[in-house]
């Protein structure tokens, strides 16, 4: 894996000025886009749309600098159909407009090259079991919120504590199948995983595929598939957090196995009183690599 993630760093060096193909440079790796999207945006910290950005304004500001063309030509050079796009890009990156920064030399803010290395410390245990499920269905209530990465997100926690006392019971009732017990799941989001970006967050339980539901509950359906399931004991939601980074930069590229499309999903099996120490289990969709 990490081999493919500097194979797409050149690709995107080589196009920087065009489109290129990510789902064709997958393929010929033997892996997924989708995989290597998630892989990219969980060890370089941004999303890959976000890296071509950078890189393409941190090249594009030396010829603004420079100031041997007018900022059409380059705006054309660079992919942009006109200067106020390519104006509106080169400010989110750099701060400043092309036409300030060739006046003044700056600001300017440089993103380097990335260069993926594997250096595996095992610095946090991964509890770890490869599960294979049947076709099963997730149901209750559902939203569409932001993505957060660290902290507790303020808009599931606004859903949850909107549900009656007596919501989670019922919902715990209808729980027939692995995963087990109230679930808190993600679906419906953004390979990149950009921060803000909207994914499906489902609060509910696992029924198998037949079960009946009520209609007044949201459902998403599962398919068969290969699961890793990642145990986890400590604070909450910080250990959960930590640990579903670990899964790129330690378990991944250690493993055998690669991400494919499906919700992920995290059963809390133990916890405080007040929620601030948790056992729970993290589900995440997988497949051999």
């Amino acid at each position: 894996m990490i081999s493919a993630l500097n194979q797409l760093v050149d690709l995107v060096e080589e196009h920087l000025t065009e489109e290129f193909d990510v789902h064709g440079l997958a393929k010929d790796l033997g892996t997924t886009e989708y995989h290597l999207r998630r892989m990219f945006s969980s060890l370089a910290g941004m999303p890959l749309s976000e890296y071509v950005r950078r890189r393409r304004m941190t090249i594009a500001a030396a010829d603004v600098v420079r100031g041997k063309d007018d900022l059409l030509s380059i705006a054309v050079r660079h992919g942009y159909g006109s200067t106020e796009a390519f104006g509106r890009a080169f400010r989110a990156v750099h701060g400043a407009g092309p036409g300030d920064v060739r006046r003044d030399g700056g600001p300017l803010r440089t993103q380097p090259q990335l260069r993926f290395r594997l250096t595996v410390e095992g610095s946090i245990p991964m509890d770890t079991r490869i599960v294979d499920r049947p076709a099963f269905r997730l149901v209750g209530h559902a939203a569409r919120v932001p993505l957060i990465h660290r902290g507790i997100n303020p808009h599931i926690q606004q859903h949850i504590t909107a549900l009656p006392q007596d919501e989670h019971l019922r919902l715990k009732a209808l729980g027939d199948t692995e995963p087990g017990g109230l679930l808190q799941v993600s679906d419906d989001f953004d390979p990149d995983g950009t921060e803000g970006s909207e994914l499906t967050y489902l609060h509910g339980v696992a029924v198998s595929r037949d079960a009946p539901a009520p209609d007044d509950l949201d459902a998403i359906e599962v398919p068969a598939g290969m699961w890793a399931v990642f145990r986890i004991t400590g604070p909450h939601p910080q250990a959960l957090q930590t640990t579903w980074a670990a899964t790129a930069t330690e378990w991944f590229p250690s493993n055998p196995w690669r991400l494919r499309p499906g919700p992920s999903v995290v059963a809390v099996l133990e916890r405080a009183d007040d929620f601030s120490t948790a056992t729970c289990e993290l589900w995440l969709p997988v497949e051999p690599a």
